[in-house]
């Protein structure tokens, strides 16, 4: 029988005491009206969801399109072509940590895959992983990703398989996320690089939004990292941190964006399918883009002291 995780006790430091911060709904996608507490724990300050949703609860949090699929509407191009050139930022940070000649990458959490395209567009070979069977067919049918579906801490891979594995906006949404990281380590080459990146619930944005924070997404974040507290997770399991970034122009923009206007966010739209004409989603759309343009002064001078509403971590196994 499988027993499903509990946050009863905390993940880190195993305390069963807490003191309740936040309580919300899902504000974004309406999957559900059942609300959550986000709790600290008083031991290590670990910020978690409150109760934890069982596996199969959990499951209905996530739409069938919860990730970005291109139509062929011309409203759905530009979406795509704004995309790829916000993606571009973390193509760059990997291509900053390895060369494309070191081995292959491995995208885990790689929905349609159009980052792994973009990546391989730089030279590197890449494979994708999703718990969806309907991602891993886009990414390989639209994006050239050869793709899996399975989960990560027991993916049928090789030890040393990889040069390196990507985690964008992964850990934060596990009842585990150590397994992940044990299961990276085992499966990296040594001097091989994991790159993770999950929002900083140490941000100035949490502070100035609360429970209204889109870095939140309750339910399905499970684990509110601070960077710190991701960096010690690293560190814990073997890993050298070799840089941190806490600017992404994919996110950290458009996270502000969208707490702001939960309404107007493009992919929430898509998924709560809101009737609109083409042309008032294409109205809708351009206010949520000037929205991430206004946004953009603020959340840059936060990244700069540290404290961006995403951090960004290149850790490497040791050779």
């Amino acid at each position: 029988m499988i027993h499903t995780p509990t946050s009863e006790y905390c993940p880190a430091c195993g305390s069963r005491q807490w003191r309740s911060l936040y309580t919300g709904s899902d504000r974004l996608y309406h999957t559900t009206e059942k609300t959550f507490s986000v709790v600290e724990c008083s031991g290590c300050r670990l910020l978690r969801l409150y109760p934890w949703p069982p596996l199969a609860e959990l499951a209905t949090y996530y739409p069938e399109n919860y990730w970005f699929a291109p139509q062929a509407s011309a409203v759905s191009q530009l979406e795509e072509g704004y995309r790829r050139l916000v993606l571009g930022d973390h193509v760059r940070f990997v291509a900053g940590a390895m060369s494309a000649s070191d081995g292959l990458v491995l995208d885990v959490g790689c929905g349609g895959a159009l980052f792994g395209r973009l990546l391989a567009d730089r030279g590197f070979r890449v494979a994708g992983l999703d718990f969806s069977s309907n991602a891993a067919s886009i990414a390989w049918h639209r994006n050239g990703v050869p793709a899996v579906t399975a989960d990560f801490s027991t993916a049928p891979f090789a030890a040393g398989s990889f040069a390196g594995v990507t985690m964008f906006h992964v850990l934060e949404h596990l009842y585990d996320p150590s397994s992940y990281i044990q299961a990276a380590f085992h499966l990296l080459k040594p001097g091989g690089h994991l790159i993770v990146q999950v929002p900083n619930a140490a941000c100035w944005q949490a502070l100035l939004f609360g429970e209204h924070w889109n870095g939140l997404d309750i339910p399905r974040h499970l684990i509110d990292f601070r960077a710190d507290d991701i960096q010690a997770l690293l560190k814990l399991h073997g890993f050298e941190i070799l840089k941190t970034k806490y600017f992404s122009l994919r996110d950290n923009p458009a996270g502000m964006a969208t707490s702001i206007a939960p309404s107007l966010d493009p992919m929430a739209r898509r998924i709560r399918r809101t009737a609109e004409t083409p042309s008032v989603r294409l109205i809708r759309n351009l206010l949520y883009f000037a929205l991430v343009l206004l946004s953009l002064p603020f959340t840059a001078l936060e990244a700069a002291c540290r404290a961006g509403s995403t951090v960004m971590i290149d850790a490497r196994k040791p050779a």
